[in-house]
């Protein structure tokens, strides 16, 4: 069994390892809030990646209706599509979005193998 599930290019049906991973609790919340909101059949869930911030990236999800398939990679996960620009693959290669609920508090994290270690700002102390 592969560590990272397979998922088909639009456009060309071929198998690759998906990139962005989205975990069954962070779909389910996607999928609860996506019927509360009363979103419209065919949204994607869109997810970028811009540099700056203290950890050096900083990540943006969206809802969106369409995507460009030249543009654009696409996953599916747990009944949601995740979609990405193909030029930001280098940096969200092995990405898993996840949902947590839980005395901490409650929110999506981003796990990104990719991401600088240690806080990127000047005397950010690493943190």
């Amino acid at each position: 069994m592969s560590a990272w599930p397979e998922y088909t290019t639009h456009n060309a049906r071929e198998k690759r390892s998906a990139m962005v991973t989205l975990t069954e609790s962070a779909a389910n919340e996607i999928q609860r809030f996506m019927e509360e909101q009363k979103v419209e059949e065919g949204t994607v869930l869109r997810m970028a990646v811009t540099g700056g911030g203290c950890s050096g990236l900083q990540y943006t999800l969206g809802f969106q209706n369409d995507y460009d398939e030249n543009e654009d990679a696409r996953y599916e996960h747990h009944g949601v599509t995740v979609v990405t620009r193909k030029k930001m693959a280098l940096h969200l290669d092995g990405t898993t979005i996840d949902f947590h609920d839980g005395p901490a508090g409650r929110g999506f994290a981003i796990d990104n193998p990719n991401a600088p270690k240690g806080g990127g700002c000047p005397g950010c102390g690493g943190h």
